[in-house]
């Protein structure tokens, strides 16, 4: 609730509203506004409605539903979340939490022996880039082709068509970023 009364007052001051004006459009006293934005008073579905409206942003905004990274930005190995696995073995893995205001996405993706990267990557306004963790891929990029082994990274826009192929008899692994997040 502390946090609700601090996001209040912090949009408040950046849209310059003085607390009197905004309790007077809200309906409600300056005194139970001030209440509200000291955490001593929580407000009613309604009037917590109407400070979002009248503060130009969502209820959401103020009880903090988009703050996911900058309260826990920090993804432990067994919190690793799955996403897909495609036909050809090649499992997709999602390296952070969910947050509507990221401007990049992380993935890790492990691939069998001849996988291939089908179905997770599509052309699109943006850029990526690749680190090969372990193994040996080939990136198609349009129709050029390159070899990466352990270490090697790639960096490439988005709107070109692209591929990777594991070319390792054995299993190979990528981090993979993409901007803007799919």
């Amino acid at each position: 609730m502390k946090r609700l009364g601090e996001r209040i007052k912090k949009r408040r001051e950046y849209l310059k509203l003085q607390l009197n004006d905004l309790a007077k459009k809200v309906g409600i006293s300056p005194s139970a506004l001030s209440q509200i934005e000291k955490a001593k008073a929580f407000p009613s579905i309604t009037n917590l409605k109407s400070i979002a409206d009248n503060l130009i942003t969502t209820v959401g905004e103020l009880i903090g539903e988009n703050e996911t990274l900058g309260k826990n930005p920090l993804v432990k190995n067994a919190e690793m979340k799955f996403v897909l696995e495609n036909d050809s073995g090649a499992a997709l893995y999602l390296l952070s939490h969910h947050d509507p205001g990221k401007q990049m996405e992380t993935y890790f993706i492990r691939f069998r022996a001849k996988a291939v990267s089908d179905g997770f990557m599509r052309n699109h306004p943006g850029q990526e880039f690749l680190y090969v963790l372990s193994g040996k891929i080939e990136v198609k990029l349009d129709e050029d082709k390159f070899i990466l082994h352990k270490g090697d990274s790639f960096y490439y826009n988005s709107n070109i068509p692209h591929k990777i192929t594991n070319f390792n008899g054995r299993g190979s692994e990528i981090l993979w970023i993409v901007t803007p997040p799919n």
